[in-house]
């Protein structure tokens, strides 16, 4: 009996060990939680179109949005442990627990399989703004409480908690003007009508650069190659002061090893590719490519950052 049970383990562990040799069989969904055209979908495709090549199969992009992206990750958590739906994220993803009063999945029906990227956001005001520096805003601010004002396009962005860390660390008291997107809040403080906000290079450095916008101040810890003169806001008056918008890779629970292992591969080759370094270079992103690990670690100091933040600044979903 013990030798026909050894037998029979034997070939189920055989069994399994040759599907996941063979995966992927057939075309992989890679989950995005949010509209298409956005800078989280843009990436997306074009990893997907790179990661097919390297896997042999389509990676099909399904747009899912929703809900500030719990749509669409709650989805791909529910979804079979195979490898065949990938949830492609963003910080949101670290931010909805805090707002949301009940979250549509569990806290660990994902698992993370790599940070795909980290793209800094800008401190930005109009061009003729009185504001010269981070400095002189926490001046203005300190002599005049509650009288300015910053814009973002919604209460679980991570420009405006980016701002409301930069008020919270310097102790301020400001103004949140909350819009449905980030490009009216851009538009308005353009033309004046908000004194600054947070934005992401890519939505903003061509204002920035054609001088309808002027740059304050860059919310990683290093300066941005393409904004070299850009002070980071942790040199300017925060001291370790970060506040990213990322993306990343994860699966739901329980996918076997090879079959992440497999997934990681083809991710980390496409992320190394100049071609696709570029791409991302060109919108104000850089490429990461983390481990599982990496992640995991990664993910779980920007919970509790944001989880403090909303705490403190008692913000609501809009």
């Amino acid at each position: 009996m013990k030798t026909f049970i050894r037998r029979v383990l034997a070939i189920y562990f055989l069994a399994a060990a040759s599907a996941h040799a063979a995966f992927p069989e057939r075309p992989i969904t890679l989950v995005v939680p949010y509209a298409p055209g956005g800078s989280a979908d843009a990436l997306a495709r074009v990893l997907a179109v790179r990661m097919g090549v390297k896997l042999g199969t389509s990676v099909i992009v399904d747009n899912r949005p929703g809900a500030s992206g719990t749509i669409g990750a709650s989805f791909a958590a529910k979804a079979p442990a195979d490898g065949y739906t990938v949830l492609y994220d963003a910080t949101p993803y670290s931010i909805n627990p805090h707002l949301f009063p009940r979250m549509p999945y569990a806290a660990n029906a994902l698992q993370p399989l790599a940070l795909v990227s980290l793209a800094p956001n800008i401190l930005i005001v109009r061009a003729e703004s009185p504001i010269k520096d981070v400095k002189d805003l926490a001046a203005k601010a300190k002599a005049a409480p509650g009288k300015l004002n910053f814009a973002s396009g919604g209460s679980g962005t991570v420009q405006r908690l980016a701002a409301e860390l930069l008020r919270q660390r310097l102790d301020l008291d400001m103004v949140h003007v909350g819009y449905k997107s980030g490009g009216p809040a851009i538009v308005d403080v353009t033309g004046g009508q908000v004194d600054f906000m947070f934005s992401t290079i890519a939505a903003s450095y061509p204002l920035v650069s054609s001088g309808k916008l002027r740059a304050l101040a860059i919310s990683s810890p290093e300066r941005s190659r393409r904004l070299p003169d850009v002070p980071t806001v942790a040199e300017s008056v925060v001291p370790g002061y970060e506040a990213f918008e990322w993306n990343g890779l994860l699966l739901p629970a329980g996918t076997p090893e090879p079959v992440a292992a497999k997934l990681h591969k083809a991710l980390v080759e496409v992320l190394n590719e100049d071609e696709v370094k570029q791409r991302f270079t060109d919108v104000g992103v850089q490429a990461v490519g983390s481990t599982p690990a990496e992640f995991a670690a990664f993910l779980k100091k920007e919970d509790a950052k944001w989880a403090e933040v909303i705490r403190k600044g008692n913000i609501k979903l809009d």
